[in-house]
């Protein structure tokens, strides 16, 4: 038994003879209860009517209030076809009085009254459709279907929209459906007659809802917001509608979908239909162009309705009009179409949910969510009193005196109580809404276009970004704030050619056009970035979107790791069923954060040495995450990898730990097949095969192009024999390579070698091998041989590209990495970076303290120029042409004032090095001789 209706408030009698006259029939009712039905019916003829038609009902209701709702459901849906229309007529009166006195009494907070419509709506047309379904298929109308087809409803789909959708159904509402059906349940050659079944069941079972028979109706249905209605049937193949939306959907329909939920027939193939359409309702990127969107649909709706102009309450829309449900309602999913792309999390159906969540995200402050929370409970409760005047679908204030009295006779307060209330709330809402929608200006008086270059800004409407007319109009808007952040620039001529190289290398506008409208401060980034990075600006240019994280919230907090790098992108991989998919997921994942490093450096957040820390990081988390689904999608063709699979070894830059922007990743895959000779899969492959073929997918998977470009180039030639042997190399070919036939060179490279991904136990076998090999005594004569002719080779082959070139060349980069790993070798050292193999060359008395400081300094400089200098061009820089703001950012990544001391500095730190390397090799060299 559960307790009897909680009252904790009760509405005034507009007229208390009427509110009398019920309760000459009802008996049975406590003082508050008597209390609660005069002033209902009093004030509320379509209550009054009720509670006369269910007065033997009503009494133990009250007293049993949840168990009375839950025998109302169990009723309805146990009923007999012949039973149908007057039973959930029935059930429908019951329903409606029970939440209008559980609202009116306090006991039921909106969401339990919302909720209870709802579900009894869901029942409803579950019911009627299953009713119908049936009667077809004992007529034989769709093939192939049997009594036992009747649960799912053979496939019928019912999807509830908008408020129905949300569990947020109005006291006295329509129902939106969409119908639509399974086509894969029926033969092909049976699908006409199977669709004209279906689109007799939809006609039936709508009217079996909204027709007005003596005992009443139950639901008004309306079908219209299904794939163009004026031209389509009441009920489509689930596959039509699905070509329907990726064609030619719209931003309302994305809008509408938010809501979206399977609510009566087959439940499981509706879930499957929405997870279809998830990439429509859903942009992988921050999508502001639906800001416009919506703002163009609410000033239609205003235009068509007639809700514009001053506030005024009597005749006030509610739903539609100044500062009502709607403009929350639109608040919420616009932001929700915003970023819900991006984060799982913001896709709820209900306004409130959603306003939560969006706070919690940091999308919108937590004291508009409450404000507007509160407001949108305020709204609801006002209008389902107005509705519940005369049970009519209407969302207006009544024009009369009388009319708005009523109201707050239910409301529970006098009329000028409401009306002040009233219009507070509006007048709140609307202020709180309508800036987001329709900004003022706030900004500077803007830059005159005369104070710039007219040819350049002539021809920006020829590019591709700005010749689609709405791309157009928002840049039209945009510009006179760009032109202002360009002319507060050190040299804004300079900055209006960087940002004329970026503009004419968009593929297209609006997202980030509106992205930017949206989000002015981003402007001085893109001033700085174009005015600044060469290379981060044509990255923009073909990558716009990575812009998205910088309003992620998270862009400018500190490094999070490898591990949370690589188990945030395994997790995002997880929720892609998709190989293809993934793999695009990784690109556009890797780039953004690729973005941000770059981002963070060109700002001075980090230096050189930490970008490149980041950049390698970010690398091997990467390939961490891809090497298992690579592992996968292959062993679905050719089975397991035989044996304990494989490991990939990072060597070079990407082993030590250490990459600039540009660079290619040096690898080696390694595979240990036990005693296996072959897979065991649908295709199976001898080991060998195998792995030679899956280390081809792992090179597609890291280095194909796709719709978001490539991850990586990648590098195999440090491999046993180079490009001459096998691209994957077994751990017994590898160890022996290694001890008998590798050169001196090679063994060098092992020095900075480091598993970065793979079989945990193989890695752990292969990097023991490796601190073992290092720790063996090396032939000290012919390495330093060996090193002096390798060192000459490197002379010959690649001299430096001037002074700027900090890689290449005598005393540089190449040369000083070329000691560090010498000296790690004869040492016996097993830490990969340069610092700790020049410690090594001490230790092997190859240098002395004093000069193992020198080619560390001098390292730490060359490597900050050249991750610089990536990050300015993707080149060896001209220091003439990278203009001032390149110029700045070089002195302050390297820590100079101007390029010139830079530039000495450099060649002091060159000679010095490459006297110390010659005197070293060199000594080694006549030694060995």
């Amino acid at each position: 038994m559960t307790d009897p209706l909680a009252i904790h408030r009760v509405p005034r009698a507009f007229d208390k003879s009427l509110g009398d006259e019920v309760l000459n029939g009802v008996s049975d009712l406590t003082a508050d209860q008597r209390e609660l039905i005069a002033g209902t019916a009093g004030s509320s003829p379509y209550l009054k009517g009720l509670i006369e038609r269910e007065s033997a009902w009503l009494p133990q209701a009250l007293q049993q209030t949840d168990q009375a709702l839950a025998d109302v459901m169990a009723e309805a849906r146990a009923l007999s076809p012949d039973q149908l229309k007057p039973g959930l007529r029935q059930a429908k009166r019951r329903m409606a009085l029970l939440t209008a006195l559980a609202d009116l009494a306090g006991a039921w907070p909106l969401e339990k009254v919302t909720a209870a419509l709802t579900d009894f709506g869901a029942l409803a047309a579950d019911v009627a459709a299953k009713a119908e379904i049936a009667a077809l298929i004992r007529r034989g109308k769709l093939p192939g279907m049997t009594e036992n087809d009747v649960e799912t409803a053979a496939g019928m789909i019912i999807l509830a929209m908008g408020k129905m959708g949300a569990h947020e159904l109005n006291y006295s509402s329509d129902i939106d459906l969409i119908v639509l059906f399974d086509e894969t349940r029926f033969d092909p050659d049976d699908f006409f007659d199977a669709r004209q079944g279906m689109v007799r069941a939809t006609r039936n079972l709508c009217a079996t809802l909204s027709d007005k028979t003596a005992d009443g109706y139950v639901f008004r249905t309306d079908l219209r917001l299904r794939p163009d209605p004026a031209v389509t049937p009441v009920c489509m193949a689930a596959e039509a509608a699905e070509r329907y939306y990726e064609s030619l959907g719209r931003t309302w329909e994305r809008a509408a979908y938010i809501k979206a939920r399977p609510c009566a027939g087959d439940l499981k193939a509706g879930q499957r239909f929405l997870d279809t359409l998830r990439p429509f309702v859903w942009r992988r990127h921050l999508d502001f162009a639906a800001i416009q969107d919506a703002h163009d649909m609410r000033l239609r709706i205003r235009e068509n309705k007639g809700t514009g102009g001053a506030l005024t309450i009597p005749g006030h829309d509610m739903k539609l009009g100044q500062g009502g449900i709607r403009e929350i309602e639109f608040f919420t999913q616009t932001r929700q179409l915003i970023a819900g792309g991006r984060d799982p999390d913001l896709r709820v159906r209900g306004t409130v949910p959603g306003l939560s969540a969006l706070a919690k995200k940091g999308w919108i402050p937590q004291d508009v969510a409450e404000k507007l929370t509160d407001h949108y409970r305020a709204h609801r409760e006002v209008e389902h009193r107005i509705q519940m005047v005369h049970d009519s679908q209407t969302h207006k204030v009544p024009q009369s005196p009388d009319g708005i009295e009523r109201v707050a006779c239910l409301v529970g307060i006098d009329s000028a109580e409401l009306t002040v209330d009233l219009t507070r709330r509006l007048t709140e809402v609307h202020e709180l809404t309508e800036g987001f929608f329709a900004p003022g200006s706030s900004t500077p008086i803007p830059a005159k276009e005369a104070d710039f270059d007219r040819s350049v800004l002539a021809r920006w409407p020829t590019y591709p970004a700005l010749r689609s007319q709405r791309g157009a109009r928002i840049f039209e808007r945009l510009k006179p704030e760009l032109l202002s952040r360009l002319s507060k620039t050190a040299k804004p001529d300079e900055a209006l050619l960087a940002l004329d190289g970026f503009l004419s290398g968009l593929p297209a506008g609006v997202q980030l056009f509106s992205l930017f409208e949206a989000n002015p401060h981003l402007i001085d980034l893109l001033v700085d970035i174009v005015g600044t990075s060469h290379a981060l600006a044509a990255h923009l240019s073909r990558n716009a979107s990575v812009f998205d994280a910088v309003i992620g919230g998270s862009f400018f907090t500190d490094w999070p790791g490898r591990v949370a790098l690589q188990t945030e992108l395994e997790q995002a991989l997880g929720q892609e069923a998709d190989y293809e998919t993934q793999l695009d997921f990784a690109r556009r994942w890797c780039k953004e954060w690729h973005f941000r490093i770059g981002v963070h450096h060109l700002r001075g957040l980090i230096d050189g040495l930490q970008a490149g820390r980041q950049y390698a990081e970010l690398a091997n988390a990467v390939i961490a995450a891809i090497l298992p689904r690579v592992t996968e999608q292959f062993a679905k063709k050719h089975g397991p990898a035989p044996g304990r699979g494989a490991a990939v070894l990072g060597m070079g830059s990407l082993g030590a730990g250490q990459i600039n922007s540009q660079s290619d990743l040096d690898m080696i895959v390694i595979y240990d097949p036990l005693d296996q000779d072959m897979s065991d899969g649908p295709r199976p492959l001898a080991t060998r095969t195998y792995y030679a073929r899956f280390t081809q997918a792992l090179i597609t998977a890291l280095s194909a192009p796709m719709s978001q470009g490539r991850l990586y180039e990648v590098d195999m030639r440090l491999r046993p024999s180079g490009n001459q042997g096998p691209v994957a190399t077994s751990l017994a070919s590898f160890t022996n390579y290694q001890q008998n036939e590798a050169w001196v060179w090679e063994h060098l490279a092992l020095t900075r070698a480091h598993v970065v991904a793979g079989n945990g136990e193989l890695a752990q076998d292969i990097e023991t091998f490796r601190a073992e090999f290092l720790s063996q005594p090396e032939d000290r004569q012919k390495v330093l041989r060996e090193v002096a002719e390798m060192r000459a080779r490197l002379a010959a082959a690649k001299s430096p590209a001037g002074i700027w070139d900090a890689k290449n060349g005598a005393g540089r980069m190449m040369d000083i990495e070329l000691v560090a790993e010498t000296g790690a070798l004869l040492s016996g050292v097993t830490h990969r970076d340069v610092s700790a193999g020049l410690d090594g060359a001490v230790a092997a008395e190859l240098l002395d303290v004093a000069q193992a400081q020198t080619l560390k300094d001098c390292y730490d400089l060359c490597w900050s120029v050249q991750c610089a200098a990536r990050l300015l061009s993707g080149k060896v820089i001209e220091a003439d042409k990278i203009g001032e703001g390149g110029a700045a950012f070089l002195c302050r990544a390297t820590g100079f004032e101007q390029v010139e001391q830079l530039q000495a500095a450099l060649q002091e730190k060159y000679t010095a090095a490459a006297d110390i390397i010659g005197r070293v090799i060199g000594e080694g060299k006549d030694a060995a001789q």
